[in-house]
């Protein structure tokens, strides 16, 4: 058994493609289904279930996936400790949501574009949900999240931090100047949300039905910073994240609304999967993250 058979696995774990790991690694596709044919004929098993175009681990498949993680990641840190590591240069796989992605990760890729160059970075937004699912599948590196408190057995949390969702509007709204505002009171301004299935967003109307009331928004939108370019220009109100207004709040071009009555915080949570093989990137963004940076 050889270490490259293990990294090229592992490859066609994470893209669920035989082609596609080919395509990444730089191998032809033939090359690939010879790797993985020698490590089935070694282990005397058969890890990869093939149904057409798509693939499917075994179960002695997702064995070999939890030991293939580790020895990796041993071999990672014999190359750092013999001093044979002496530039990140794996690719780093993030998966967050779209808010986190826009308000709170351009200092760190600042941080690697200037001390680790060699690092090709990929950012995949989605839902918690999917990108929980990503993970599971061996799909991103690390997951950043705003949800609720999340707990797994097979998740390792590295940060945990609350944070408030707050009602904001442009200073320039008369609502900014009130100093006690009701719930009720906002309902029918003109708002711009993200969408339903947005986590924030999909707990505040779970709050309103519960009340038997209900929000309709003027505009609906995935883009966190088209939302907040909009109120700026006083079009209405919307409901974010604490940290993806707080610097327009400080430069004096968004209020965080005074309601109440109503009060609403979820945590950003950093997770990878127990039995990912923890590469020096990730270890680095962790690292980051840990200081603040994220």
């Amino acid at each position: 058994m050889e270490i490259r058979q293990l990294g090229t696995f592992l490859k066609v774990v994470q893209l669920q493609s035989f082609s596609k790991a080919a395509e990444e690694l730089g191998y032809s596709q033939s090359a690939v289904t010879v790797q993985i044919h020698l490590l089935e004929e070694e282990l005397h098993t058969r890890l990869f279930d093939r149904m057409g175009k798509k693939i499917a681990l075994t179960p002695p498949g997702k064995t070999l996936l939890h030991y293939a993680n580790h020895i990796l990641q041993q071999v990672n840190e014999a190359q750092v400790t013999l001093g044979k590591a002496e530039h990140l240069s794996h690719p780093l796989h993030i998966g967050t949501i779209e808010s986190l992605c826009f308000a709170k990760l351009p200092k760190v890729l600042e941080y690697f574009y200037e001390h680790h160059p060699q690092v090709s970075i990929k950012i995949t937004t989605a839902s918690p949900a999917k990108l929980i699912d990503l993970m599971e599948h061996n799909q991103v590196d690390i997951i950043y999240l705003l949800d609720q408190q999340l707990y797994n057995n097979n998740w390792v949390k590295v940060l945990e931090e609350k944070e408030y969702i707050v009602f904001v509007a442009s200073t320039h709204s008369p609502l900014a100047l009130q100093a006690n505002l009701s719930l009720n009171s906002l309902l029918n301004q003109p708002f711009l949300l993200t969408e339903k299935e947005g986590n924030y967003r999909y707990r505040l109307n779970q709050y309103l039905a519960a009340r038997e009331l209900s929000l309709e928004p003027f505009l609906e939108v995935a883009n966190t910073e088209f939302i907040i370019n909009m109120i700026k220009k006083n079009l209405g109100l919307s409901f974010l994240p604490h940290f993806a207004v707080q610097d327009s709040v400080l430069r004096q071009e968004l209020a965080i609304l005074n309601v109440t009555d109503f009060e609403m915080s979820m945590y950003r949570q950093i997770f990878y999967h127990k039995d990912k093989w923890v590469t020096q990137e990730m270890e680095e963004f962790i690292r980051l993250a840990k200081l603040g940076m994220v």
